[in-house]
């Protein structure tokens, strides 16, 4: 199974669109699963109108990240912007709300920071990379400083 991620920045670009999650109550940038059937630019749009109650375009794909280990999976990233709709939480959202690039909230579960520089380089070309930022030492140090977010993560991947 693949998974979709997106970046939305205000208009001057001084803002990302950050989605504070109801499962595990961590900033991180709106996407999901990709459904059987779907693209990974349907999955995108549905995946933003889900999460943020906003329509959006998709701009550029920005790139494609490959697991290392079991932890990941294969995540499409892309660049998107907003054509219409109020900001609203959904039924996995529990809180939206853009940071100044320079003030992202304190602890941002790996990779999200990374792909926030990411997509803030603004490559001109997709790019392919492996998430190397999910491993099993990363996964135990989070462990010992945020254990309660860790289960809360375990279990949601279990389903």
């Amino acid at each position: 199974m693949s998974s979709v991620v997106g970046a939305i920045f205000s208009e001057n670009r001084e803002k990302i669109l950050l989605i504070q999650r109801r499962d595990v109550p961590v900033w991180v940038l709106p996407g999901g699963g990709i459904e059987d059937g779907e693209t990974p630019i349907e999955a995108i749009i549905r995946e933003c109108k889900e999460e943020t109650g906003f329509d959006v375009i998709v701009l550029k794909k920005i790139g494609d990240y490959y697991p290392k280990n079991r932890l990941a999976k294969r995540t499409y990233f892309f660049e998107c912007s907003i054509v219409k709709g109020n900001m609203s939480t959904g039924s996995e959202t529990r809180n939206i709300r853009f940071f100044p690039i320079n003030e992202l909230p304190k602890w941002l579960p790996p990779p999200y920071e990374d792909w926030i520089i990411d997509a803030y380089q603004n490559p001109s070309t997709p790019f392919s990379k492996t998430l190397t930022q999910v491993n099993y030492p990363t996964l135990i140090k989070h462990l010992f400083l945020h254990p309660i977010l860790v289960f809360r993560f375990l279990l949601a991947r279990m389903g």
